[in-house]
């Protein structure tokens, strides 16, 4: 039987309730943990699409859907289940979703059958969406003056597991098998649930409305909010880059002259990780006000890291990565950081704007953000491994700088709107 609101305290009963700021600094580092541990979900079989595609009979052309489903399942989870936490107790509905993620986990544990294993991953991925329950309960725990170090403080802890995710991942592969990476995720998960159930207050939305009005309300959430629009579309195109990237690294690392082995592309993606140290700096420069220059000055590290991964993976310019590999490889470590960092950037401080909107549909809005740009991510995912069977290193290069480009003109575009807005108002 769950606890009930007589012996559980309760964080927030109403919207109004945000007022009151309770967000710990222990709890914010539990927050952290706890998406970042499920978080890695999404992103470990990045680095374990050739084995999994090996085991389990999945042609090449085919291989990549074993890391595009779990990002195209959150983006569904994110639609659909994100929006009852603006509707239903947080806490219950958290734990259970996440209970049954690490049902489905265990499933992609055991299963022979390629389909079975394909919608087992899916369903986990929707059922990952509980990280997105978790992040607007802390930004309504945190006072509006701190909200963007309160995001950024717990999305740290999400990033760190996304970069953390795929060097885990490759070093249990590389010693036991792919499948006792499954196995371990869904015991994790499991041990998450039965703390969240044990530690997290007690917060139910103030929302009387119907589950079907509120799936309704997400198209006019899309249709009428500018900041939304802009952030998430931005977000989409970012993750997009990122996610061809990381797909394909692995396939890279493993040719001439790198011969990397699991063990080796961990310890690559492991470097890599050290992006996520912009997370809370993102933050603090969103509450300072300081969020155009930061973004623009992301999309242009992203750009400038592509290029360096382009010079390093795939010879532009003359590089010759088999003549300098040891200063290929830190050139490409070097890349992905930075890809990393600019990232990192661009959706701490989207989702910041995102928690600064309107309290009562917070859940929904951050479903919104960040289900867009996992679609952009799944996308990124796909298109990383046909431009890899096309054109090899080279192709995927050039499907992240595109997304960056595009993610990057658009921030300059609308920056530009805003400003001629504001001179006319003052008119």
């Amino acid at each position: 039987m769950l606890p009930t609101a007589e012996t559980t305290p309760v964080v927030s009963t109403a919207p109004e309730a945000d007022a009151t700021p309770t967000l710990t600094v222990p709890l914010t580092v539990f927050f952290a943990t706890a998406v970042g541990v499920m978080v890695m979900n999404l992103f470990a079989a990045q680095t374990l699409t050739g084995a999994i595609g090996l085991s389990l009979h999945l042609a090449p052309q085919f291989a990549g859907l074993a890391a595009m489903l779990p990002q195209l399942g959150y983006a569904i989870g994110l639609v659909l289940l994100v929006p009852l936490c603006d509707l239903l107790e947080n806490r219950r509905l958290i734990v259970w979703t996440l209970a049954c993620g690490a049902v489905f986990l265990a499933i992609a544990m055991v299963a022979d059958s390629r389909v079975l294993f394909l919608v087992a991953v899916l369903l986990a991925g929707v059922a990952s969406s509980a990280i997105q329950m978790l992040v607007p309960m802390a930004a309504s725990m945190a006072p509006e003056i701190h909200r963007g170090r309160a995001v950024g403080n717990v999305m740290s802890g999400l990033m760190l597991g996304i970069l953390l995710s795929r060097p885990a991942a490759s070093l249990i592969a590389g010693t036991v098998g792919w499948r006792a990476f499954y196995g371990l995720a869904a015991l994790t998960d499991a041990l998450v649930a039965v703390v969240l159930y044990l530690k997290l207050p007690v917060r139910t939305p103030g929302n009387r409305s119907s589950y079907s009005a509120l799936l309704y309300s997400l198209w006019t959430l899309v249709a009428t909010k500018p900041v939304l629009q802009r952030n998430a579309a931005s977000a989409a195109l970012v993750m997009g880059a990122f996610s061809a990237f990381w797909t394909a690294i692995g396939l890279r690392l493993v040719q001439p002259p790198f011969g990397f082995g699991m063990n080796g592309i961990a310890l690559f993606a492991l470097a890599g990780a050290a992006g996520a140290i912009v997370t809370p700096l993102a933050g603090r420069a969103g509450d300072r006000g300081w969020s155009r220059k930061m973004l623009l000055a992301g999309h242009l590290t992203m750009l400038v890291a592509l290029l360096v991964i382009g010079v390093a993976g795939a010879g532009w310019g003359g590089f010759s990565a088999q003549a300098h590999p040891i200063l290929a490889v830190a050139m490409l470590v070097v890349g992905a950081g930075a890809l990393d960092a600019g990232v990192v950037t661009d959706q701490t401080l989207g989702r910041r704007a995102i928690n600064l909107m309107d309290p009562t549909a917070r859940g929904r809005l951050n479903g919104l953000f960040v289900g867009i740009f996992f679609v952009g991510g799944a996308l990124g995912a796909a298109l990383s491994g046909a431009a890899w069977a096309l054109s090899g290193w080279s192709g995927v290069c050039a499907v992240g700088f595109v997304f960056t480009a595009f993610a990057f003109v658009l921030r300059a575009a609308g920056e530009r709107s805003k400003s001629r807005f504001a001179a006319q108002q003052k008119q």
